[in-house]
């Protein structure tokens, strides 16, 4: 058995100034509850922690898995880290996606058209990583 590692100060003083902007964020969400409303918040924390850790987490290995197993050579690790940057890219804009902040009677709440811009940002990740690709199989 292993023993545990020893932390140093660098640790104790990262860690404490974690915790110390954990509970100021806590203790401002409580303060501004009629803006933040604590429960949904909590809510939304844990929602989003338990999808990420039994929905997202294994379906991306699942991916990944299956993608190591299909593809070979070369273009495994560029189209691994397109689908990694693709699948970000789609969840950081899924609230805009689905018109999570439209605000009625406000046209600027939400102006552009997000899924024409996501399929934009996604072809150009697609074609860098094609051109990546291409230059290292001439590389060799």
């Amino acid at each position: 058995m292993t023993p545990a590692p020893k932390r140093g100060w660098l640790f104790w003083a990262s860690a404490a100034a974690g915790w110390a902007l954990i509970l100021w964020g806590v203790r401002a969400a409580l303060h501004d509850r009629i803006d933040t409303r604590p429960g949904q918040l909590a809510r939304f924390l844990l929602g989003g922690a338990l999808a990420h850790d039994l929905v997202l987490a294994p379906l991306v290995l699942l991916a990944g898995t299956a993608l190591a197993r299909i593809v070979r050579g070369r273009w495994r690790a560029p189209l691994q880290a397109a689908l990694f940057v693709s699948g970000t890219l789609l969840l950081f804009t899924y609230p805009a996606l689905r018109g999570y902040a439209h605000a009625l009677h406000n046209p600027t709440s939400l102006p552009h058209n997000y899924a024409a811009n996501l399929a934009l940002v996604v072809g150009a990740v697609l074609v860098g990583t094609a051109a990546v690709a291409a230059v290292n199989a001439s590389r060799r």
